[in-house]
């Protein structure tokens, strides 16, 4: 039986201090059949290691913008053998991206922002993946990102992709983890993860737009660092911006 959406707050409450591993048991016995884990990341293999370790039946889409780097695309391969799981890939429009090169040249995002770029290889893909879903879980943690991640709860609804008399409901187990507490995961259960982590990938996105941090830093300043960091979301989370 579905949730009751209006329930969301206090579900949230209930989950938020479980282990990972157990919100993702409650995420599939709410939405057996539509139900899906957004991957790209460390943390999201994480998320993958634990349904295949508790044997839960499980989906698993990413988004391949067509500008990611090479170890990204050998890690998506890795995960897929390891856990013998397809990785469903939506790539964004052919006609949109043409346009966009065509018009802007491969890079307008260093001059113009972020947006319009990660609109067409990002969050349209998105819609597309999440269209027959009811609910997906991510990866995301409040310790990636305190301009725009501080607050976010271990499930919620999500106005910002939500079809018209459908509610679409997204799970964040690891929102309360640290960076840490998912390295030392990695580690004990010697989960795969990207090798850009090793040299100095805190944060990996596509090629342009990702770089390696320096001691100090945040790991999200790795990311669009050309830009102010309050703006640093793509759009695939854009609820975390307070747009609906």
């Amino acid at each position: 039986m579905v949730l009751d959406v209006r329930n969301i707050e206090a579900l949230a409450a209930e989950l938020a201090p479980l282990h990972p591993a157990d919100i993702l048991k409650r995420a599939q016995q709410e939405y057996p059949a539509d139900l899906a884990i957004s991957f790209s990341g460390a943390e999201d293999v994480v998320l993958i290691d634990m349904a295949w370790r508790n044997k839960l039946p499980f989906r698993v889409f990413t988004l391949d913008t067509a500008r990611l780097h090479a170890q990204t695309y050998r890690f998506l391969d890795t995960v897929r053998e390891k856990y013998a799981v397809e990785i469903e890939a939506y790539f964004p429009q052919p006609d949109a991206v043409q346009q966009l090169v065509r018009t802007k040249g491969y890079f307008s995002f260093y001059n113009e922002g972020h947006e319009e770029c990660c609109a067409i290889r990002k969050v349209e893909p998105l819609r597309r993946a999440l269209a027959g879903l009811r609910a997906y879980v991510t990866g995301q943690r409040r310790d990636q990102s305190p301009g725009t991640r501080a607050e976010i709860p271990t499930v919620q609804l999500d106005t910002g992709f939500s079809l018209p008399g459908q509610d679409l409901v997204k799970f964040n187990p690891l929102a309360n983890w640290s960076s840490g507490k998912v390295w030392q995961y990695i580690r004990e259960h010697e989960v795969p993860y990207n090798p850009l982590h090793d040299i100095g990938f805190r944060s990996i996105g596509c090629e342009p737009c990702t770089r390696a941090t320096n001691p100090g830093e945040h790991e999200r300043e790795g990311r669009w660092w050309w830009e102010e960091a309050t703006k640093r979301e793509c759009g695939i989370h854009i609820i975390n911006l307070g747009n609906q």
